[in-house]
């Protein structure tokens, strides 16, 4: 089953311009030549060609659609299989019927990711670069597209591979110190295996350096705006996406449900979520929206705090910053274009030594100065140089610090005077644990249900 020919839609479904049916298999080319008619067979044309033509359903001799055929034959396509790609007009209607046709002529129909799935195990790219196609497509910034494409491209494979080709060489030497004792190979075994062992923790922690940046660009960060109602949540919501997206008025407690909406700050992905007013209310719905906002509260990574330049401090903004006592918090005192009556030097005081931004969003001061404090508050400032190779993926990050923590184990127990067939045993694990990152070692469910997660025709 897993090398029969496949079909899917590749592109969005809806209604657009072109739609796009991909077939992959041996069979391939065999399936579409039933559906195509044009001046030459497929069969025919030279690999890499696109043609001009109709599909037809030979049952009924009906051309359903017009198309343009594009034929791409092993091994030089994604999948390593031969591939056709039907190119034809974008409504659902339209490529729906050419693929019941393909699949009706001997096709299957693809499984989730089952295209990226066959380049893997045809050896076309490896279990990260495979990762790294899917985050490509959720990219939500230019520099996460850029980290995902570094990885697709196989930047963090090569990084795995010189750090399992560093331990297979150790490893090779453990075996011939445990196989041939007569050449007395001991003290250079331990040496190498404290330079290789050093070696590969170095690189490991440079990589690890990368991950809370990573992963914040593959994942974005989760951002809460919480504050009492009319202090002007919404209005910064609308700031930061540059879009009305949530309704604004003079009303107390305009927002009653959450409203999330993902935003670009300088390069960085933020989940931005826009909470009711959390406030003691009478009010059944808005005391449910008041109730999902403390909930979301719990699961945030980041919390935009906003205050009310033109109104004391009162016991609710006090209990939020209670609240928020051990997150990263940014406090935003708004409406400065009203008369001051706030007291800033308490409100520096509650907000300790978290940054503090000033705003009129009616104004539209201070959005970027409030950009740059999220920018310094996660990167102090800068994101690393196009030179770096980031780890995003949570699993990749796991399995390096197991990785690390094994190979110290190594040479803590080379330090002691452990025996070196027992040490052997640790820096053959780091190997295993690196190998899973790339899919050298790893378990085929775990393939299974990373492959789950793609889109269908990816």
């Amino acid at each position: 089953m897993e090398f029969d020919t496949i079909a899917a839609i590749s592109t969005a479904l809806g209604e657009g311009a072109i739609g796009i049916v991909r077939l992959s298999g041996d069979d391939a080319i065999q399936i579409a030549d039933k559906l195509y008619s044009g001046k030459d067979s497929l069969a025919a044309i030279p690999s890499h060609t696109i043609v001009y033509g109709h599909i037809v359903d030979s049952s009924s001799n009906e051309r359903v659609e017009e198309a343009m055929v594009s034929v791409m034959r092993a091994p030089r396509t994604f999948t390593r299989e031969d591939v056709v790609e039907i190119n034809c007009h974008g409504g659902v209607l339209s490529v729906n019927r050419v693929l019941q046709l393909a699949l009706r002529h001997g096709a299957r129909l693809a499984e989730p990711g089952e295209f990226t799935k066959r380049a893997f195990l045809n050896g076309r790219i490896d279990l990260s670069q495979a990762e790294g196609v899917m985050d490509l497509i959720r990219a939500k910034t230019d520099r996460a597209m850029n980290v995902a494409l570094k990885q697709v491209d196989g930047r963090l494979s090569k990084k795995i591979g010189t750090l399992r080709q560093a331990l297979l060489e150790t490893v090779a030497h453990v075996e011939v110190n445990i196989d041939y004792p007569e050449y007395d190979a001991e003290t250079m075994t331990h040496e190498m295996l404290q330079e290789k062992a050093t070696f590969v923790i170095n690189e490991i922690d440079k990589l690890l350096t990368t991950a809370k940046q990573g992963k914040i660009l593959r994942e974005g960060l989760s951002t809460v705006i919480i504050g009492r109602p009319n202090v002007g949540k919404s209005s910064l919501l609308n700031s930061l996406v540059h879009e009305n997206k949530a309704i604004v008025t003079d009303v107390a407690g305009t927002t009653r449900d959450i409203i999330e909406e993902y935003v670009n700050v300088k390069g960085v992905p933020l989940r931005l979520v826009d909470t009711a007013g959390i406030r003691e209310t009478e009010d059944i719905v808005e005391r449910i929206g008041v109730e999902r906002s403390r909930e979301v509260l719990k699961k945030a990574d980041l919390i935009l705090l906003v205050l009310n330049y033109g109104e004391e401090l009162s016991q609710e903004d006090e209990a939020l910053f209670e609240a928020v006592e051990k997150m990263n918090v940014i406090v935003i005192v708004n409406k400065t274009d009203v008369e001051q009556k706030i007291d800033l030097n308490k409100v520096k005081k509650l907000a300790a030594d978290r940054p503090l931004v000033t705003t009129s969003l009616l104004r539209d001061e201070g959005v970027d100065q409030l950009e740059q404090a999220i920018a310094d508050l996660f990167f102090e400032g800068e994101i690393e140089g196009d030179d770096v190779t980031y780890v995003s993926n949570t699993r990749h990050i796991t399995l390096l610090e197991q990785a690390k923590s094994t190979i110290e184990d190594a040479v803590g127990a080379i330090e002691m005077g452990v025996p070196i067939d027992l040490v052997q045993i640790d820096v053959t694990r780091t190997w295993e644990l690196l190998g899973e990152i790339i899919g050298d070692s790893v378990q085929e469910s775990l393939i299974d249900q990373l492959f789950a997660q793609f889109c269908l025709g990816k």
